[in-house]
This record gives structure tokens, C-alpha cells and sequence, in this order.
């Protein structure tokens, strides 16, 4: 109860905030989420690349991600072909449950789980996924409407992508910036995850409830709320990982579906109303999965 209370409560709080507020003033989302794309979000990855200690420890998150990404996507194909869906469906399936929120959901509950140290693992986490979703997440929603040079726009479209970039340039050759450029970069950091947390809170506030395919939404939530952790935990015991970082990967492999899908979803018209009704149901029970999975972890 602990958990519960001191760490998804406040998180949750912060959504509920944003989802009423969505509800009284209808605010137009698009302009408060690109200042967070393209001012903060990219403060927070910079900040975290210039100044983590990075290893074999970061190689390990890299196959980590990429073997729990295609772990998800067979499974689905195996399922669509069992029950004869076609591919349309299949890469619906595929978009509600392969793509966790790692960012505007899983940085907050790591941070107030473990602390910074585990933070920073979420924000290097945060960057594969928002990689992994700009590729694979674009190529599954414009399956035979757009191929992979669309995909890699999306990925140079990215802000933080070049926050890494420059992160790691400085880091590697070990060129100190000014103090008072990295408070101003500390100051906009600090501001990135309440902000992004405010926003998921907007954007479930769009999703309409209802009409939903149950026997759709209810397979996606249990692949993405109990199978994903199940398949992250199975990872981690093969790559001898840090422990704190291992608990990292199998919460944020717990998350609830990627908000972002949704729009790459219904910007090439692949089952949007199956990927936002998983998102929305999917966020509304990992306040009890995740709950638990933070007491089973410690």
C-alpha cells in the first residue's frame, strides 16, 4: 500500500490534473506538446547524455530493447494468424502492443521508485523507445503506404535525437560547458517530465470511451501489461545487467500503451480506435499492475 501511495498516486494525480483540465477548457494540445518535444525533452535527454557514466551497461539496454521489440511483434503474428486476422488488424495489434510509455509514464514512477540513479537509465530508455516508435511504429501504421525512408525522417524530425548526438560529442571529447548554460539547461530539464505528464493526462482526455472490440483490447492489455514484463524479466536474466537498470527495463517494459501511437495510427488510418481504446484501458489498470510489480521487484 506503500507503493501505491507514495509513488503511483502522485503520478496519477498529475495525469488526472491534465485530464481535467482537457475536459473544462478544451486546450488545443499541439502547442504546449511541441514546446516539450522540442525545447524540453531534448533538455532532459542532453542533460542525461552529457553527464551519464556510459558502459556495457547501455549496450546491454540496447539488446534489451531490441529483443523484447521483436519478442512482442512475433508473438502478435503468431495470435493474428491463429485467429485469421488480417494484416491490417494484425499491425493494429502489433502498434497497442509492442510500444510502451516510457517517457511521460515510466520516467515519473522510476524516478519516484528508485531515485536519480534509476532516472537515468528511464531517460536512455525513453530515447531507444521514442527511436524504436519513430521506425517501427511508423513502418507497422503505413505498412504498404510508406516504407522505411519515412520511418527515418520521423527519427531526424526528432529533437532528441541530436540532444543525444550532441550529448555524446561533448562527452566523448570531454568538453565542459559554461555553468551557467547547464543551470539553463537544468532549469528546462526539471520542467520536461510534469509537463509530459500533464500532457499523456490531455490526450486521454480525447479518447472517446466506448464501441470498444473487447476481445481486441482485452488480448493487447494483457500482452502489454503482464506478457511485455513477463517476456523483459525473462531478458534481463540472460544479460548480466545491473540490477538497478534491470529493474528499470522490466517496469518501463510494464508500461501501458505509447500515446504517440495513437497519432501515427490515426494519421495513416491503421485501427485507431483499437490502439486508443488499449492505451486508455491499458493506462486505467497498471494502477493495480504496476503497483504490483513495484512490490514484487522491491
Amino acid at each position: 500500500m506503500d507503493i501505491f501511495i507514495q509513488v503511483v498516486v502522485p503520478v496519477f494525480f498529475v495525469f488526472i490534473i491534465g485530464f481535467a483540465v482537457q475536459k473544462w477548457k478544451r486546450i488545443d494540445i499541439k502547442p504546449v506538446s511541441t514546446v516539450a518535444i522540442f525545447i524540453m525533452t531534448p533538455c532532459l535527454v542532453f542533460r542525461t547524455f552529457y553527464s551519464a557514466d556510459l558502459n556495457v551497461q547501455s549496450f546491454y539496454m540496447v539488446i534489451f530493447s531490441i529483443i523484447l521489440l521483436f519478442s512482442l511483434i512475433v508473438v502478435n503474428k503468431i495470435y493474428a494468424k491463429i485467429m485469421k486476422y488480417n494484416q491490417s488488424t494484425e499491425s493494429g495489434l502489433i502498434l497497442s502492443t509492442a510500444f510502451m510509455n516510457a517517457g511521460n509514464y515510466g520516467a515519473p514512477i522510476i524516478l519516484f521508485a528508485y531515485g536519480e540513479e534509476a532516472f537515468a537509465y528511464a531517460v536512455m530508455f525513453l530515447v531507444l523507445q521514442s527511436i524504436i516508435m519513430n521506425c517501427f511504429g511508423v513502418y507497422y501504421a503505413a505498412r504498404g503506404k510508406a516504407g522505411f525512408g519515412v520511418a527515418l525522417k520521423e527519427v531526424f524530425k526528432m529533437p532528441a535525437t541530436y540532444a543525444v548526438v550532441i550529448g555524446l560529442f561533448l562527452k566523448v571529447f570531454n568538453v565542459s560547458l559554461p555553468d551557467n548554460v547547464l543551470v539553463t539547461v537544468d532549469i528546462i530539464a526539471e520542467a520536461a517530465i510534469p509537463t509530459v505528464m500533464i500532457i499523456l493526462g490531455m490526450q486521454l482526455a480525447r479518447i472517446q470511451w466506448g464501441g470498444f472490440e473487447w476481445g481486441k483490447v482485452t488480448y493487447s492489455t494483457i500482452m502489454r501489461l503482464l506478457i511485455s514484463p513477463a517476456i523483459g524479466f525473462g531478458i534481463t536474466l540472460v544479460l548480466p545487467m545491473d540490477p538497478t537498470m534491470a529493474k528499470v527495463l522490466i517496469v518501463s517494459s510494464a508500461m501501458p500503451s505509447a500515446a504517440t501511437i495513437v497519432m501515427y495510427a490515426v494519421q495513416f488510418d491503421s485501427h485507431p480506435r483499437l490502439v486508443s481504446s488499449v492505451t486508455l484501458v491499458s493506462t486505467i489498470l497498471s494502477v493495480i499492475t504496476i503497483t504490483v510489480l513495484l512490490i514484487i521487484l522491491g
